[in-house]
């Protein structure tokens, strides 16, 4: 890893994903919108311009979809793996009161390191912090370079 991660740069772009696939599905689209728009112009065949546009708009969807079930599969594996670091790293106090946090905050809770974890676990829960204001706290930033 060339860049050490931290708040400002943790979220992650995929190139193949973000900077491929996404532009090349926009641009099929508008291209089979534009093909669409002038086989209809010219008696061409309405229905296959339809099917063309319906065929791009239902890739576009598909990339859009599995993305976010790849995203959701991932944030229920975080879930899982910081209730089992939290009940190692959290003071007798704290432990039963795992549960409490919710999926937004154990997202967020990732990221705090070791040391520090206990203490914005107690602020998480007792401010109702969110995924941000987490991050915002934490000090010592624990990489996650795993992130789709």
């Amino acid at each position: 890893m060339a860049t050490i991660q931290n708040r400002s740069n943790h979220a992650r772009f995929d190139p193949g994903f973000h900077f491929s696939l996404v532009p090349a599905l926009l641009a099929l689209f508008v291209i089979s919108i534009i093909l669409g728009v002038h086989s209809a112009r010219h008696g061409a065949g309405v229905l296959a311009g339809v099917w063309a546009v319906g065929i791009t708009f239902l890739l576009m969807y598909l990339a859009v979809k599995s993305r976010q079930y790849a995203m959701k599969v991932q944030d229920r594996v975080i879930r899982l793996e910081e209730r089992l670091r939290l009940s190692a790293l959290l003071p007798e106090d704290l432990r039963p009161r795992i549960p409490e946090l919710s999926e937004d905050q154990l997202i967020g809770l990732r990221f705090a390191s070791d040391g520090e974890v206990a203490e914005r676990v107690r602020e998480a829960l007792e401010q109702k912090l969110n995924r941000a204001q987490i991050k915002q706290r934490i000090r010592e930033w624990r990489p996650d370079y795993w992130r789709v």
